[in-house]
């Protein structure tokens, strides 16, 4: 099994292996393009949105700058628009559903990492520390306020909005108001 295939299953991974180097290189390369690009090139950032990203729909919109470890785990259905500044930690699956609205600053992460220092800290490989991972999934309709971060391993259902400044650590169900540090559901809509 590869590095990458162990990441892409939750296991225990090199974060340092050469394959996810050169991604990782490839991703820098073309966030730097893309957030560069002047913004009436619209031509030019959806090609390099495409080059960059696993999926982005018709009609999806991402306000630079945009920040990912990978790009290629990351999958934005239609109409959905990222502000900016939003960083996705992409080294499992992103996957945001049609007609979202994902607010300034928002930072989605799949990696993660043990809490124990003596399980977190390698003394072999090339990365120092254990990393692991899981996909985060978020359905259509969705709003993310600002400033929220959302944790490995949450689904947030569809028709959910996400108050600003949240902390989502757990999944959020279909149809509901959720928001707090921890996000808790306020009531559903």
């Amino acid at each position: 099994m590869t590095e990458k295939e162990k990441m892409l299953a939750g296991e225990s991974y090199d974060t340092r292996d050469p394959e996810l180097i050169k991604m990782y290189h490839k991703a820098r390369k073309l966030m730097q393009v893309y957030n560069t690009l002047d913004s009436t090139d619209t031509k030019g950032k959806k090609q390099t949105l495409l080059d960059l990203l696993g999926y982005i729909g018709d009609g999806a919109w991402i306000e630079p700058p945009f920040f990912c470890d990978y790009g290629a785990h990351i999958s934005v259905g239609e109409n959905t628009v990222i502000n900016t500044n939003c960083m996705f930690i992409d080294d499992n699956t992103i996957t945001i559903g049609k007609n979202g609205l994902i607010a300034p600053f928002v930072q989605i992460y799949t990696a993660k990492h043990p809490v124990k220092a003596s399980e977190r800290i390698q003394n072999s490989g090339n990365a120092p520390f254990t990393t692991l991972t899981s996909p985060v999934k978020i359905g259509d309709n969705v709003w993310i306020g600002g400033n929220s971060v959302i944790l490995p391993g949450v689904t947030i259902g569809n028709n959910v909005t996400i108050g600003a400044g949240s902390v989502v650590t757990k999944d959020i169900p279909d149809n509901t108001l959720a928001f707090g540090n921890p996000c808790a559901i306020i009531k559903t809509i």
